[in-house]
Protein backbone atom coordinates (compact mmCIF):
# COMPACT_ATOMS: atom_id res chain seq x y z
CA UNK A 1 0.00 0.00 0.00
CA UNK A 2 1.43 3.76 -0.87
CA UNK A 3 1.84 6.19 1.90
CA UNK A 4 -1.12 7.82 0.15
CA UNK A 5 -3.59 5.62 0.77
CA UNK A 6 -2.16 5.57 4.11
CA UNK A 7 -3.14 9.50 4.27
CA UNK A 8 -6.47 8.38 2.70
CA UNK A 9 -6.92 6.19 5.75
CA UNK A 10 -6.37 8.91 8.51
CA UNK A 11 -8.50 11.56 6.30
CA UNK A 12 -11.32 8.64 6.75
CA UNK A 13 -11.02 8.41 10.09
CA UNK A 14 -10.96 12.30 10.67
CA UNK A 15 -14.14 12.54 8.54
CA UNK A 16 -15.46 10.16 11.06
CA UNK A 17 -14.90 12.02 13.94
CA UNK A 18 -16.23 15.16 12.30
CA UNK A 19 -19.56 13.08 11.69
CA UNK A 20 -19.90 12.07 15.19
CA UNK A 21 -19.77 15.89 16.33
CA UNK A 22 -21.89 16.95 13.45
CA UNK A 23 -24.48 13.83 14.62
CA UNK A 24 -24.87 16.09 17.89
CA UNK A 25 -26.27 19.26 15.51
CA UNK A 26 -27.86 18.11 12.63
CA UNK A 27 -30.97 15.32 13.62
CA UNK A 28 -30.36 13.05 10.68
CA UNK A 29 -31.78 10.03 12.12
CA UNK A 30 -28.94 8.16 12.10
CA UNK A 31 -27.57 8.39 9.10
CA UNK A 32 -24.35 10.42 9.97
CA UNK A 33 -23.78 7.70 13.00
CA UNK A 34 -23.44 4.72 10.14
CA UNK A 35 -21.54 6.73 7.63
CA UNK A 36 -18.98 8.03 10.92
CA UNK A 37 -18.93 4.57 12.05
CA UNK A 38 -18.25 3.44 8.85
CA UNK A 39 -15.54 6.13 7.41
CA UNK A 40 -14.04 5.10 11.08
CA UNK A 41 -13.91 1.49 10.17
CA UNK A 42 -12.86 1.75 6.92
CA UNK A 43 -10.13 4.23 7.67
CA UNK A 44 -8.96 1.71 10.65
CA UNK A 45 -9.05 -1.41 7.90
CA UNK A 46 -7.04 0.63 5.34
CA UNK A 47 -4.24 1.19 7.97
CA UNK A 48 -3.74 -2.30 8.97
CA UNK A 49 -4.03 -3.08 4.76
CA UNK A 50 -0.85 -0.44 4.94
CA UNK A 51 1.19 -2.43 8.08
CA UNK A 52 -0.74 -4.56 10.99
CA UNK A 53 1.86 -2.30 13.71
CA UNK A 54 0.66 1.03 11.97
CA UNK A 55 -3.10 -0.43 12.36
CA UNK A 56 -3.00 -1.45 16.07
CA UNK A 57 -1.69 1.88 16.59
CA UNK A 58 -4.16 3.67 14.88
CA UNK A 59 -6.86 1.11 16.55
CA UNK A 60 -5.33 2.05 19.94
CA UNK A 61 -5.43 5.79 19.14
CA UNK A 62 -8.71 5.29 18.29
CA UNK A 63 -9.99 3.59 21.83
CA UNK A 64 -8.52 6.62 23.63
CA UNK A 65 -9.77 9.57 21.15
CA UNK A 66 -12.83 8.46 20.49
CA UNK A 67 -14.11 8.64 24.94
CA UNK A 68 -11.52 11.54 24.77
CA UNK A 69 -13.57 13.77 22.27
CA UNK A 70 -17.13 12.44 23.55
CA UNK A 71 -16.47 13.82 26.91
CA UNK A 72 -14.62 17.15 25.77
CA UNK A 73 -18.05 17.37 23.54
CA UNK A 74 -20.30 16.79 25.96
CA UNK A 75 -18.62 19.48 28.54
CA UNK A 76 -18.67 21.85 25.95
CA UNK A 77 -21.44 21.30 23.79
CA UNK A 78 -24.13 22.17 26.77
CA UNK A 79 -22.56 25.71 27.19
CA UNK A 80 -23.20 26.21 23.14
CA UNK A 81 -26.16 28.20 21.86
CA UNK A 82 -27.41 24.63 20.51
CA UNK A 83 -26.51 22.61 23.28
CA UNK A 84 -28.45 24.94 25.41
CA UNK A 85 -31.84 24.06 23.19
CA UNK A 86 -30.89 19.95 24.54
CA UNK A 87 -29.90 20.13 27.73
CA UNK A 88 -32.45 21.69 30.47
CA UNK A 89 -30.67 23.62 33.49
CA UNK A 90 -31.26 23.62 36.94
CA UNK A 91 -32.99 26.81 37.82
CA UNK A 92 -31.70 29.60 39.79
CA UNK A 93 -32.11 29.38 43.72
CA UNK A 94 -34.27 32.16 44.03
CA UNK A 95 -36.79 30.63 41.40
CA UNK A 96 -37.63 27.81 42.84
CA UNK A 97 -41.38 27.19 44.68
CA UNK A 98 -39.71 27.19 47.45
CA UNK A 99 -39.02 30.84 47.84
CA UNK A 100 -41.66 32.76 46.14
CA UNK A 101 -43.06 34.79 49.40
CA UNK A 102 -46.48 32.83 49.78
CA UNK A 103 -44.18 29.77 50.72
CA UNK A 104 -42.28 32.21 52.85
CA UNK A 105 -45.22 33.60 54.46
CA UNK A 106 -46.25 29.62 54.73
CA UNK A 107 -43.31 28.58 56.18
CA UNK A 108 -43.69 31.17 58.96
CA UNK A 109 -46.96 28.82 60.22
CA UNK A 110 -44.64 25.60 61.02
CA UNK A 111 -45.12 24.91 64.86
CA UNK A 112 -48.25 27.38 64.85
CA UNK A 113 -51.34 26.53 66.47
CA UNK A 114 -54.87 27.41 64.65
CA UNK A 115 -58.25 26.26 64.68
CA UNK A 116 -60.40 24.15 61.95
CA UNK A 117 -62.81 26.68 60.45
CA UNK A 118 -64.46 23.89 57.89
CA UNK A 119 -64.49 19.64 58.25
CA UNK A 120 -60.63 18.54 57.30
CA UNK A 121 -61.44 15.85 55.42
CA UNK A 122 -58.10 15.55 54.88
CA UNK A 123 -58.19 19.16 53.30
CA UNK A 124 -59.89 22.52 54.63
CA UNK A 125 -59.48 25.76 56.15
CA UNK A 126 -57.90 26.70 59.39
CA UNK A 127 -57.76 30.28 60.86
CA UNK A 128 -54.18 30.97 62.29
CA UNK A 129 -54.41 34.34 64.13
CA UNK A 130 -57.04 35.60 62.09
CA UNK A 131 -55.41 34.45 58.42
CA UNK A 132 -57.16 31.54 56.88
CA UNK A 133 -55.26 28.74 55.43
CA UNK A 134 -55.84 26.41 53.32
CA UNK A 135 -54.47 22.94 54.77
CA UNK A 136 -54.38 19.39 54.61
CA UNK A 137 -54.31 16.63 57.34
CA UNK A 138 -52.29 13.62 57.36
CA UNK A 139 -54.89 11.53 56.08
CA UNK A 140 -57.55 12.15 59.46
CA UNK A 141 -60.78 13.98 59.52
CA UNK A 142 -60.49 17.09 61.94
CA UNK A 143 -63.76 18.56 62.92
CA UNK A 144 -64.55 22.02 62.98
CA UNK A 145 -63.36 24.25 66.00
CA UNK A 146 -61.06 21.60 66.55
CA UNK A 147 -57.23 22.99 67.38
CA UNK A 148 -54.66 21.50 65.19
CA UNK A 149 -51.02 22.52 65.08
CA UNK A 150 -49.06 23.06 61.91
CA UNK A 151 -46.35 20.14 61.59
CA UNK A 152 -45.15 21.05 58.39
CA UNK A 153 -45.07 22.80 54.74
CA UNK A 154 -44.12 21.12 51.39
CA UNK A 155 -44.51 22.53 48.00
CA UNK A 156 -47.02 25.52 49.11
CA UNK A 157 -49.04 22.73 51.60
CA UNK A 158 -49.65 23.32 54.96
CA UNK A 159 -49.67 20.03 56.92
CA UNK A 160 -51.96 19.93 60.44
CA UNK A 161 -52.33 17.51 62.98
CA UNK A 162 -54.96 17.91 65.60
CA UNK A 163 -53.72 19.09 69.60
CA UNK A 164 -55.46 18.89 72.35
CA UNK A 165 -57.11 22.81 73.19
CA UNK A 166 -54.07 24.36 74.36
CA UNK A 167 -54.76 26.12 78.08
CA UNK A 168 -54.18 29.97 76.89
CA UNK A 169 -53.59 31.24 80.49
CA UNK A 170 -49.83 28.98 80.08
CA UNK A 171 -49.47 30.28 76.43
CA UNK A 172 -49.17 33.80 77.86
CA UNK A 173 -47.25 33.61 80.60
CA UNK A 174 -44.63 31.10 78.82
CA UNK A 175 -41.25 32.34 78.34
CA UNK A 176 -39.21 32.39 75.41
Amino acid sequence: MEPSNLALAYVLIVAGFLLLAAELFIPSGGILFVLAVAAIAGGVAMTFYYDVSVGTITLIGIFVALPTLGSLLLHYWPKTRWGKRFFLTAPEEDETLASTPINQELEQLRGRLGRALSALRPSGVVDFDGRRVDVITEGMMVEPGQWVRCIDVQAGKVIVRPVDKPNLGDLETAEF
